[in-house]
């Protein structure tokens, strides 16, 4: 068989070693169908952005931690990511690894479908900034302002579409899209969104005396994030993109023009079959 694929990358995890065991036995499979194939580790975004252009598909191995990092070294180009599961839980990889070859034998043959995943754009602005211009980070969970090393609550101004909603006083306010509802948003009490839906969430982490609920908000929503504190406080980017911040730091979350794409084998409905499984931590 010829694919009409030539160019694929393969991410894998650097720290386990049937990662990397994985990726060679991919990357040959690959070429024997004369495809060209580079790897990279999925931590080393600078390394594999350059390598992005020309790219038609993304392999990723690991979990969806690894997943998240791949989104982060893609965006804002649409290149289809396809994940084989390492992890545990796995709620965005596609493939168990006793089927990534055949299973991808027929991504090659053009029956796969592509899942598109909405994605949140913050903007972050501190008063110490030498130029206004904010920092733009892309998220395909979650965004969250929350407290750094000294466990103390943080007061943080919530405003959505400029007009002031509420003061949490807790450890943090997460922001979450569709696809991390299942993740941190999940273990803070938020509810599960089917992972194509356009709403946001936003919700506080251990409020005290504060408001607890969880709003669902339209795409639409601005939510503007306003800190007040006089000990460290941090945002995090999908968990991994982590920027120590200051008092009167500003974080704008909203929908981005731009989406994540998902290459996809199983059938659209397998969400509904498998959700309770993954949430025990079965595969």
């Amino acid at each position: 068989m010829v694919s009409a694929m030539k160019k694929i990358g393969i991410l894998y995890h650097p720290m386990k070693e049937d990662s990397r065991t994985l990726s060679s036995k991919l990357e040959e499979f690959l070429n024997s169908r004369g495809i060209s194939v580079w790897t990279c580790s999925a931590w080393e975004g600078e390394a594999i952005r350059p390598r992005i252009d020309g790219t038609e598909l993304i392999l990723t191995i690991g979990g969806d931690g690894t997943i998240l990092r791949a989104v982060q070294a893609v965006v804002p180009e649409p290149v289809p990511i396809t994940g084989v599961n390492l992890g545990n839980l796995g709620f965005m990889t596609e493939l168990r690894v006793d089927e990534a070859e055949k299973k991808l034998e027929a991504l090659l043959a053009g029956e796969g479908w592509v899942d598109e995943r909405f994605l949140l754009e913050a903007g972050l602005s501190q008063e110490n900034d030498r130029d206004n211009a904010p920092q733009k980070f892309y998220a395909l969970n979650d965004v969250v302002l929350a407290r750094g090393e000294m466990a103390r609550v943080v007061y943080i101004e919530a405003s959505i579409n400029g007009e002031t909603l509420t003061t949490y006083k807790a450890d943090g306010v997460i922001v979450a899209t569709a696809t991390g509802s299942t993740g941190y948003a999940l273990a803070a009490n938020g509810p599960i969104l089917h992972p194509r839906s356009s709403e946001l969430l936003l919700l506080p982490i251990t409020p005290h005396l504060s408001s607890g609920y969880t709003l669902v908000l339209p795409e639409s929503a601005e939510i503007k994030l306003n800190l007040t504190t006089f000990h460290s406080a941090t945002l995090s980017i999908d968990g991994h993109i982590n920027c120590p911040i200051s008092n009167k730091a500003t974080v704008t979350v909203t929908h981005s023009v731009h989406t994540a794409r998902f290459l996809r084998i199983h059938p659209e409905t397998s969400f509904y079959g498998s959700l309770e499984q993954k949430l025990k931590g079965k595969q």
